[in-house]
């Protein structure tokens, strides 16, 4: 819609629609097929003669669309606009309908129906004026992003509910005597037990939870950034075990084998400081440093 003279290439990538993510209509396409369609019926629609070619790039997603000619002239241009006012408000009342789903409807004929109650032609305000509002009631979300994965959230509140989780789940397994650190001798090394994620957050304060909420993932995602410390598997928490860690690959590139000695413990053990048993790991095979004088 910026001008007659503008042409387009555009590489689909993400599934969204106008109004919000892309839902799916055709269960005899993938998904990413359906969404190239929809986008190339877009082009369509706008008045362009669109043509469809796979781009050189080591990527899945590497189908892009190519609009460089019109399917109309010139003159015409306030009659196609129109149309593309038409099609931006009908994807908007089917995405409305989407969410009746769940109970059954059939998506195709409701969204019929409900683009039909409200008229294949839109209200004479809404053409008026479409030149300068495209979609009315859209709201774009902002330029700079919040990042909303725990990885904001303040060191401290985050050590805090680690350390929590991690005591749980060690009180909630038989206490066992301290294992002989000096002869490396952790058969009795306490693992704790797995609890689920419900579980663990009902032993949470209210406004560590609050504070966890407005956070993308909430609780599972502090504990799977806290990997060192937590295995989130299938909804339940568990404490490491670094002795059931895979060893790294002995086969890697002379360059990458440097890259990883030269980078290798720069972070303290988490359970050198704070587990009642110590690292289940000596020292020397610990990926994590076991006091400040191991730090590099």
């Amino acid at each position: 819609r910026s001008s007659y003279s503008c042409c387009y290439f555009v590489l689909p990538c993400c599934f969204f629609d106008f109004h919000g993510k892309y839902s799916r209509r055709q269960s005899k396409k993938t998904q990413y097929r359906e969404y190239l369609d929809f986008v190339a019926q877009v082009g369509s629609v706008c008045g362009f003669h669109v043509e469809e070619d796979c781009l050189r790039i080591p990527s899945t997603k590497r189908v892009g669309f190519i609009g460089k000619s019109r399917t109309y002239a010139a003159a015409e241009r306030a009659q196609i606009d129109q149309q593309i006012t038409q099609f931006i408000n009908s994807r908007q009342t089917c995405a409305v309908a989407t969410c009746d789903r769940r109970v059954g409807l059939n998506h195709k004929d409701h969204c019929d129906g409900l683009c039909k109650e409200a008229g294949s032609e839109p209200p004479e305000d809404e053409t008026e004026t479409a030149g300068t509002i495209w979609m009315p009631g859209f709201q774009p979300r902002e330029k700079v992003e919040r990042i909303r994965n725990c990885a904001s959230l303040p060191r401290d509140f985050v050590d805090e509910v680690v350390l929590n989780v991690a005591n749980l789940l060690l009180n909630a397994a038989p206490q066992k005597s301290c294992s002989d650190k000096q002869g490396g001798n952790m058969n009795s090394w306490n693992q704790g037990e797995s609890l689920s994620l419900t579980e663990v957050a009902e032993h949470l304060n209210e406004e560590t939870l609050k504070k966890l909420k407005s956070e993308y993932g909430g609780l599972q995602t502090l504990l799977k950034n806290n990997h060192q410390v937590f295995e989130v598997l299938n909804g339940r928490v568990h404490i490491r075990d670094w002795r059931k860690e895979k060893p790294p690959s002995k086969t890697k590139p002379e360059v990458k084998r440097r890259l990883a000695a030269e980078a290798f413990k720069t972070r303290l053990c988490w359970f050198f400081i704070h587990h009642p048993d110590g690292c289940s790991l000596p020292s020397e095979v610990c990926p994590y440093a076991h006091g400040t004088e191991e730090l590099r």
